[in-house]
Parts: structure tokens; C-alpha cells; sequence
């Protein structure tokens, strides 16, 4: 048995160069996920997602892939989604939770690194596995906007732009060549959509393609299925090939 096989059958173990191969591993689900992209614009916070469908025989329609944890915080994944699916459970929970407690929304920084926390653990304690996903959090506070990115260590990122999943080394040359922070809202999509078209390969379409945003309003809105084709329509001929 090779001498590192101890260290990364375990999460909970260091390997001699101070490595945790387990969330390594996570880390690897999360680049093998579906795409998603998410920046900040001038009066606002945009959150783009892909599907990844695999077979024509499943019904987008009750595909879902950006999900509203608060009237003014949204949410996207990428990696395991089963993983995605109970973190964005407890981040909704915490978020009620401190409405209930409070009678005021939290703020998202605190938010988030509560499910950072918890994600944590997961990396610390015997008999289990960290999760095997990244979450993009993009939302409104009295701070104004924010978007944060989750790691499978428990680690906690702030952008103005960024990408996670598949294709995100391809995206984040796109970003940080075409991102302003003057962008307004139309422009900021439709940059998110050539980001996303890259990451897809091409295979952008508005059965498969999500957006929200939080607004000037401090509210979040999911675009429909018809303002999403709008959006599509807008790259240019060469890009949608």
C-alpha cells in the first residue's frame, strides 16, 4: 500500500506535507459541476446558472438551479448537487431563523459565515466527508451589495465577478477583461451569458440557462423562461455558434 494511502482515505488526517486530500477531492466535484457565474453591477447583484442537462427526457421545467434563500439573497451551486441541496436548506433555515429571532434580515457576511462554519466542521470531525460543492451567495444588506463564494473547506471568498464549476478557468480571463463596475444590469448579463456560453461550450440555451438578480429594490426576481431567450438573443451570432 503506497505510504500517503492512510492520509487520503481520511479526512481527518493531515499528510505529512499538510495536505487534507479530501477536500481536495471536493474541490474536484465542484470543477466538475455545472457552470455558474456571478458579479456585481452598478445598483445590483447578478447570479447566472447552466443546468447541465443530460438527456432531452427530463423536464427542465422542474430543473432548478438558483434558488432565493431570502427576499434579498440568492443562491447558486455547483458540484454535488445533493450536497448543494442541504447547505442551501440550512442557509435558508439561518436566514429565517435570525428574522424570527430578530424581526430584521441578517447580515449577509454573518450569513455566510454560518454555513461556512458548518461546512467546516465537516473537515475537523471523524466520520465524515466535506460536501462536495461550492456555493455563489449574492444579495443586499444595509451594507449594500455583496457576493460571496463558498469553498468545500470552509473557506469564504468576496468577488466583484467570478465563476465556479466547469469552464471557470476559460471564464475568468472573460471577467477580467470585460468586468466594470459601472455595469449596469443589462450589460452585466449579457457578459454573464458569453461567460457561460464559453463554459458550456456553446450549448447555451433558455430551456437550460437561469438568471436572477437582487435589484435596485433590494429584492431578488428570477427572469423568466421568455426575458432569458431576450438575453440570449443579444450575444452576438459568432458567440451563439
Amino acid at each position: 500500500m503506497e505510504p500517503s494511502m492512510g492520509y487520503d482515505r481520511a479526512s481527518t488526517i493531515f499528510s505529512p506535507d499538510g495536505r487534507l486530500f479530501q477536500v481536495e477531492y471536493a474541490r474536484e466535484a465542484v470543477q466538475r459541476g455545472a457552470p455558474a457565474v456571478g458579479m456585481q453591477y452598478s445598483g445590483g447583484v447578478l447570479l447566472l446558472a447552466d443546468k447541465k442537462i443530460t438527456s432531452r427526457l427530463i423536464d427542465v421545467s422542474k430543473t432548478e438551479k438558483i434558488f432565493k434563500v431570502s427576499d434579498s439573497v440568492g443562491c447558486t451551486t455547483s458540484g454535488l448537487f445533493a450536497d448543494g441541496r442541504i447547505l442551501i436548506d440550512r442557509i435558508r433555515l439561518e436566514a429565517q431563523k435570525h428574522i424570527m429571532t430578530y424581526d430584521e434580515p441578517i447580515n449577509i457576511e454573518e450569513l455566510v459565515k454560518s454555513i461556512c462554519d458548518f461546512e467546516q466542521s465537516y473537515t475537523q470531525y471523524g466520520g465524515v466527508r466535506p460536501f462536495g460543492t461550492s456555493l455563489l451567495i449574492g444579495g443586499a444588506d444595509e451594507d449594500g451589495y455583496h457576493l460571496f463564494e463558498t469553498d468545500p473547506s470552509g473557506a469564504m471568498l468576496v468577488w466583484r465577478a467570478t465563476a465556479i464549476g466547469s469552464g471557470r478557468d476559460l471564464v475568468m480571463p472573460v471577467l477580467e477583461q470585460g468586468y466594470r463596475e459601472d455595469l449596469t444590469r443589462d450589460e452585466a448579463i449579457v457578459l454573464g451569458l458569453r461567460c457561460l456560453n464559453i463554459a458550456t461550450e456553446g450549448r447555451i440555451s433558455k430551456e437550460t440557462t437561469e438568471i436572477a438578480v437582487v435589484n435596485e429594490e433590494r429584492k431578488f426576481y428570477k427572469f423568466t423562461e421568455g426575458e432569458v431567450e431576450d438575453f440570449i438573443s443579444r450575444l452576438p451570432r459568432e458567440e451563439k455558434k
